[in-house]
Protein backbone atom coordinates (compact mmCIF):
# COMPACT_ATOMS: atom_id res chain seq x y z
CA UNK A 1 0.00 0.00 0.00
CA UNK A 2 1.20 3.72 -0.93
CA UNK A 3 1.90 6.32 1.60
CA UNK A 4 -0.93 8.71 2.32
CA UNK A 5 -0.71 11.63 1.35
CA UNK A 6 -2.57 15.22 1.87
CA UNK A 7 -4.80 16.49 -0.60
CA UNK A 8 -2.37 19.59 -1.49
CA UNK A 9 -0.19 16.65 -2.33
CA UNK A 10 -2.77 15.15 -5.11
CA UNK A 11 -3.79 18.60 -5.78
CA UNK A 12 -0.09 19.58 -7.26
CA UNK A 13 -0.63 16.77 -9.71
CA UNK A 14 -2.61 18.69 -12.82
CA UNK A 15 -4.16 15.70 -14.43
CA UNK A 16 -6.04 16.99 -17.50
CA UNK A 17 -7.82 15.56 -20.96
CA UNK A 18 -6.80 16.13 -24.51
CA UNK A 19 -7.39 14.31 -27.89
CA UNK A 20 -5.43 12.68 -29.82
CA UNK A 21 -4.08 14.67 -33.29
CA UNK A 22 -1.38 12.71 -34.33
CA UNK A 23 -0.20 9.12 -33.29
CA UNK A 24 3.23 7.68 -35.37
CA UNK A 25 4.85 4.71 -34.92
CA UNK A 26 8.04 5.19 -32.89
CA UNK A 27 10.76 2.29 -33.79
CA UNK A 28 14.22 4.29 -32.44
CA UNK A 29 12.51 3.79 -28.67
CA UNK A 30 14.30 1.06 -26.85
CA UNK A 31 10.33 -0.14 -26.01
CA UNK A 32 7.71 -0.87 -28.52
CA UNK A 33 6.61 2.63 -28.51
CA UNK A 34 4.09 5.25 -30.31
CA UNK A 35 4.61 9.08 -30.41
CA UNK A 36 1.70 11.02 -29.63
CA UNK A 37 0.38 14.52 -30.13
CA UNK A 38 -2.45 15.80 -27.65
CA UNK A 39 -4.10 19.09 -27.86
CA UNK A 40 -5.29 20.06 -24.72
CA UNK A 41 -6.81 23.07 -25.19
CA UNK A 42 -6.01 26.60 -24.28
CA UNK A 43 -3.76 27.41 -22.69
CA UNK A 44 -1.64 24.49 -22.99
CA UNK A 45 -1.61 23.65 -26.51
CA UNK A 46 -0.41 20.34 -28.12
CA UNK A 47 2.02 18.49 -26.67
CA UNK A 48 3.84 15.09 -27.45
CA UNK A 49 4.51 12.23 -25.77
CA UNK A 50 5.89 8.48 -26.01
CA UNK A 51 4.00 5.80 -24.58
CA UNK A 52 4.44 2.12 -24.73
CA UNK A 53 0.73 1.13 -26.12
CA UNK A 54 1.47 -1.30 -28.65
CA UNK A 55 -0.09 -3.57 -27.31
CA UNK A 56 -3.63 -2.70 -27.63
CA UNK A 57 -3.25 0.43 -30.16
CA UNK A 58 -2.36 1.24 -33.50
CA UNK A 59 -1.47 4.66 -34.43
CA UNK A 60 -4.35 5.38 -36.61
CA UNK A 61 -7.12 4.34 -33.80
CA UNK A 62 -6.10 6.50 -31.45
CA UNK A 63 -6.01 9.61 -33.78
CA UNK A 64 -9.27 11.96 -32.36
CA UNK A 65 -9.40 9.18 -28.98
CA UNK A 66 -9.73 11.65 -25.46
CA UNK A 67 -7.03 11.22 -22.70
CA UNK A 68 -6.05 11.91 -19.75
CA UNK A 69 -2.58 12.88 -19.03
CA UNK A 70 -0.08 14.66 -16.27
CA UNK A 71 1.15 17.88 -18.07
CA UNK A 72 2.99 19.82 -15.17
CA UNK A 73 6.13 16.75 -15.26
CA UNK A 74 9.14 17.95 -16.68
CA UNK A 75 10.37 17.04 -20.22
CA UNK A 76 12.17 13.98 -20.58
CA UNK A 77 14.42 12.84 -23.47
CA UNK A 78 13.51 9.87 -25.29
CA UNK A 79 15.82 8.69 -28.27
CA UNK A 80 16.28 12.28 -28.86
CA UNK A 81 12.51 12.90 -28.90
CA UNK A 82 11.26 15.32 -26.03
CA UNK A 83 7.98 13.98 -24.14
CA UNK A 84 5.98 16.59 -22.79
CA UNK A 85 3.54 15.00 -20.22
CA UNK A 86 2.96 11.55 -19.30
CA UNK A 87 -0.20 9.73 -21.12
CA UNK A 88 -2.10 7.97 -18.30
CA UNK A 89 -3.27 4.24 -18.06
CA UNK A 90 -3.75 0.79 -16.27
CA UNK A 91 -1.61 -2.40 -16.48
CA UNK A 92 -3.49 -5.30 -18.22
CA UNK A 93 -3.14 -8.95 -16.64
CA UNK A 94 0.16 -9.20 -18.91
CA UNK A 95 0.92 -5.62 -18.32
CA UNK A 96 0.07 -3.98 -21.41
CA UNK A 97 -1.18 -0.54 -20.89
CA UNK A 98 -4.63 0.57 -21.42
CA UNK A 99 -5.60 4.26 -21.78
CA UNK A 100 -7.61 5.96 -19.25
CA UNK A 101 -10.40 8.17 -20.73
CA UNK A 102 -13.60 9.66 -19.91
CA UNK A 103 -16.96 7.66 -20.98
CA UNK A 104 -17.95 11.22 -22.41
CA UNK A 105 -16.50 13.93 -24.41
CA UNK A 106 -15.44 16.53 -22.52
CA UNK A 107 -13.69 19.74 -23.43
CA UNK A 108 -9.95 19.79 -24.29
CA UNK A 109 -7.58 20.75 -20.91
CA UNK A 110 -10.96 19.44 -18.20
CA UNK A 111 -8.72 18.95 -15.41
CA UNK A 112 -9.17 15.90 -13.19
CA UNK A 113 -10.32 16.77 -9.40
Amino acid sequence: MAETIAWEDFARVEIRVGTVVDAQPFPEARKPSLKLWVDFGAPIGTRQTSAQLTVHYKPDALIGRQVAGVVNFPPKRIAEFESQFLVLGFPDENGGVVLIRPDFPVPNGGRLF
